[in-house]
């Protein structure tokens, strides 16, 4: 589960990585013709952050951290899916500025689920109660 969990946290840090770059170049109204592809790497790192969840589950992570991010992750695609419908205008940079943060949490989470799966599993490993 070890090798699996290492995996998925690059696959994250490279999807979190894409999107960054993209919102960047978003904001500075540049290739919007990429936003499908923002949307689909976003999805991708949902479903990364949804299966680092179901892994630390049956390592027996944390059940709260784990829940958290699946809740998480349904909140970054509905907000992903209709930021540009929330307060349109010139406020309209508020909800950019949410949809940001909102993702860099997601990240984060993830980080932190793969962090505590390998962690479980060293203390398994050492035979260990964890």
């Amino acid at each position: 589960m070890k090798t699996a969990t290492t995996i998925i946290q690059i696959l994250v840090r490279v999807a979190g990585l894409t999107q960054i770059v993209l919102g960047v170049l978003f904001w500075t109204n540049n290739v919007l013709t990429l936003v499908p592809i923002h949307m689909l790497v976003g999805l991708v790192l949902v479903l990364l952050l949804w299966s680092l969840a179901g892994m630390s589950l049956w390592a027996g992570v944390n059940r709260g951290r784990a829940a958290l991010a699946i809740v998480w992750g349904v909140i970054v695609v509905a907000l992903g899916m209709t930021q540009t419908q929330i307060l349109p205008g010139s406020a309209h940079w508020v909800i950019e500025v949410v949809h940001l943060l909102v993702g860099l949490a997601a990240i984060g989470m993830a980080e932190g689920l793969a962090a505590g799966i390998k962690q479980a599993r060293s203390i398994q490993g050492l035979g260990v109660e964890g």
